[in-house]
């Protein structure tokens, strides 16, 4: 049966549509497709940043891991000084971690790798600081308090635990566009912190807090006149200015106390207390106020330190018979 004209442009029609709508398709999945592989080259890019990046930071944790376990196992033949400066190079490293992992937070990376190394890095600071604490702590070294959101209860523990969970997400991006390899946390100082501990570092001679302070220097204004040792020989003045010097001879935060007395044989007594607390191995000058005084005086002028044994070489007391010229 012969179509009629209006059939045939019907059919022409309905054929025309068919093959506009498959161009379409067809043009949309090759645009998709395009898009889908071009997003590849990026993500490789990222996933292989990330891993340069972080495999920096592990290995700067794991080279303090490292340290910090030979030095709890042979500090014992270092002095309390080179020690405790060892252990103060450690401590400096933390902020720049603190950086380092806030940079790896972006751009997001799959399954959350970014989140779990900058939160697992936060808490192994927290470890490390409180361990560092400890050790410096048992040792009577000077050592700054740690914060409080970071102190860590037990140290040895909370590092076994991170690096087992970083151990746990650290392939996260093998299967991912870059194919990157992320290094895996140490643990050598948690280790010896828990089966060699303290022990030897304590019992080593060489760390041993031995306290000393001692008086080294005494300047008096005016200058006094030439007079046999242990005697002030003043001019006729209303007020000398005593200056005591005193030096911490042992690598401690050392709490001391200086008195100066000025009596005259008259009876009447000036007296001064000072306090200070020295630096490890530190001097410090004191300056006590102006004494009174009068022409013709005698007196006795005591100086007197207080807070810890003598320094070798050194005294704690100073005793000078002071005569006023007339």
């Amino acid at each position: 049966m012969a179509r009629t004209r209006a059939q045939r442009r019907r059919q022409t029609l309905y054929l025309s549509i068919a093959l506009a709508l498959t161009l379409v398709v067809l043009l949309f999945a090759r645009d998709v497709s395009r898009s889908a592989h071009g997003s590849i080259g990026p993500r490789r890019s990222e996933n292989r940043s990330f891993g340069a990046l972080a495999n920096v930071l592990i290995a700067q944790q794991n080279q303090l891991d490292f340290h910090l376990a030979y030095l709890l196992a042979h500090g014992q033949s270092l002095s309390r000084p080179v020690f405790a400066a060892r252990l103060d190079q450690l401590r400096q490293q933390f902020a720049l971690w603190t950086v380092e992992a806030d940079q790896l937070r972006r751009p997001k990376l799959a399954h959350g790798v970014n989140d779990a190394i900058e939160q697992l890095t936060e808490l192994r600071i927290g470890a490390y600081q409180s361990l560092l604490a400890s050790v410096a702590r048992s040792l009577t070294l000077p050592w700054p308090i740690p914060a409080t959101s970071r102190a860590v209860s037990a140290p040895a523990s909370t590092l076994f635990a991170t690096s087992q969970a970083w151990a746990a997400k650290r392939f996260s991006l093998v299967a991912e566009p870059g194919l990157v390899h992320l290094d895996a946390f140490t643990t050598s100082s948690a280790t010896a912190y828990l089966n060699v501990g303290l022990t030897r570092l304590v019992a080593s001679p060489t760390l041993a807090l031995a306290r000393g302070i001692g008086i080294t220097a005494v300047a008096v204004q005016p200058s006094p006149l030439p007079a046999p040792k242990g005697t002030l020989l003043m001019p006729p003045v209303t007020a000398i200015d005593v200056g005591v010097s005193v030096t911490n001879a042992s690598y401690v935060l050392q709490p001391v106390a200086l008195r100066v007395t000025l009596t005259s044989r008259a009876g009447r007594v000036q007296s001064q207390t000072m306090r200070v607390v020295l630096g490890p191995l530190r001097s410090f000058a004191f300056a006590p106020n102006l004494f009174t005084t009068t022409p013709s005086e005698r007196a006795t002028l005591v100086i007197s330190l207080s807070g810890a044994p003598a320094a070798p070489q050194t005294t704690l007391r100073r005793v000078y018979q002071v005569t006023m010229s007339p």
